[in-house]
């Protein structure tokens, strides 16, 4: 598409429809554009050569392993990360391109991982995973801020989710407080690369990475309370949804905003769980509120709270997204089903049936195809889900299925005639 417009640019100077000054910026922009990508491409090859590099030496250093001695095994353990610092160091020193920073950065990452499981295996150091991935993360954290890494925050991210894994099946109580410090210590840099206003894979990558790993984390946050959990997890999606509505996010596309995707998935996926009567049933005797849930969920709260009135300021409380509230709704409903089930069950099913007509209304006054189908999906999976847990024969329920299948089609080939008499 681009070499098609530069290509145009000489006919467009010549029939006097543009400046030549003006073609001039149009090519620059396209050249530093495909500059841009190809930098982009060459630093992801560049990773991933680095991450072969690195795999490939642990297989060969591990087929010779038992034929070398002791010394030789400490000299091979320590020397992938001494060359690792060596090229970084390197890549510092001459300001090389970001493509040998984050080369040598996954490589110095993956050496040092490398070279304590080696010295632990030598020396038969006792140890647990759990203990590993913590002294290799701590380890590696300064790469982060040193090279100014996109790749070391990605690894980051990955490790300490790995590791809240490995500590929520443990016994070690510190572990919570842990991730945590471990999560806050690339936020900076985040918060850094937002304020740059910079639109980069990199950083969309972190708008996911970031919910992502709090999300698949917090089970160590709520142990074996499980019904504990339903709320924890609900405030938690309600503060991604609310940090997804924030004005950074206004003109981003629902792939580049990880935190209202998760938000809104997650939100409705808990009400789901929580429209059946057997889950009131259930959850009360896996658990009950201790002073760490209390405390999470006081923190949590607070926290969105104050996301959603930040969000809200200079806006009409009619311009509001009923997703934004639902953490409220649903906290209220949640104490109400620890006395009375039913009604719980109730106000949940009404409230998942609204949030439904509210994305069918909203998808067509304002002609969005994917608001609309998500409205229907989730009226349609409400009333599924209610006609499997009661005695409906088959053939009503065939005759239904076909019923909201025709309401898909229906539905959409009316907004498609809309759309088209707009135009």
């Amino acid at each position: 598409m681009n070499s098609k417009i530069t290509r145009a640019l000489p006919e467009l100077v010549e029939n006097d429809i543009i400046s030549d000054e003006i073609a001039q910026n149009i090519k620059a922009h396209y050249e530093k554009t495909n500059a841009s990508d190809s930098d982009r491409l060459f630093t992801i090859f560049g990773i991933l050569g680095a991450t072969l590099v690195g795999l490939g030496i642990i297989l060969m250093m591990a087929h010779n392993w038992d034929h070398f001695s002791r010394i030789t095994k400490v000299i091979l353990a320590f020397l992938p990360m001494l060359v690792g610092q060596a090229i970084l160091g390197f890549s510092i020193a001459k300001n090389k391109s970001v493509t040998w920073k984050e080369a040598a950065t996954v490589f110095l990452f993956l050496s040092v991982g490398v070279c304590i499981a080696t010295v632990s295996q030598v020396y038969h150091i006792s140890g647990d995973l759990e203990s590993f991935l913590l002294a290799w993360v701590s380890l590696c954290i300064p790469l982060m801020y040193l090279t100014k890494s996109t790749a070391a925050i990605i690894l980051h991210l990955i490790f300490i989710t790995y590791y809240s894994f490995e500590a929520s099946s443990g016994a070690l109580s510190s572990a919570p407080m842990l991730y945590l410090v471990l999560f806050a210590i690339p936020i900076p840099r985040y918060i850094q690369l937002i304020k740059s206003k910079i639109k980069s894979p990199a950083i969309i990558a972190f708008h996911w990475l970031f919910p992502l790993s709090l999300m698949l984390a917090f089970p160590i946050f709520i142990g074996r309370s499980y019904f504990t959990g339903l709320l924890v997890y609900m405030l938690l999606y309600g503060l991604f949804y609310n940090i997804g509505k924030h004005s950074y996010f206004k003109n981003a596309s629902l792939w580049q905003n990880g935190y209202l995707v998760l938000g809104a998935i997650g939100t409705v996926s808990t009400l789901f769980v929580t429209s059946f009567r057997m889950a009131w049933n259930i959850l009360p005797l896996s658990g009950s509120f201790g002073e760490s849930e209390i405390t999470i969920c006081i923190i949590l709260l607070a926290l969105v709270c104050l996301v959603l009135n930040q969000n809200s300021k200079g806006k009409s409380f009619k311009k509001s997204d009923l997703f934004q509230y639902i953490f409220l709704i649903f906290t209220i409903f949640f104490f109400i089903g620890t006395a009375n089930g039913v009604i719980a069950t109730l106000f949940i099913n009404i409230l998942i049936f609204v949030l439904g007509l509210m994305l069918i209304k909203v998808g067509a006054d304002k002609v969005r195809f994917g608001m609309l189908n998500c409205g229907m999906f989730i009226v349609a999976l409400l009333i599924a889900c209610r006609f499997y847990d009661t005695n409906i024969s088959f053939v009503l329920r065939g005759l239904f299925f076909l019923f909201i299948g025709g309401g898909f089609f229906a539905a959409n080939y009316i907004m498609l005639k809309k759309q088209n008499t707009k135009k």
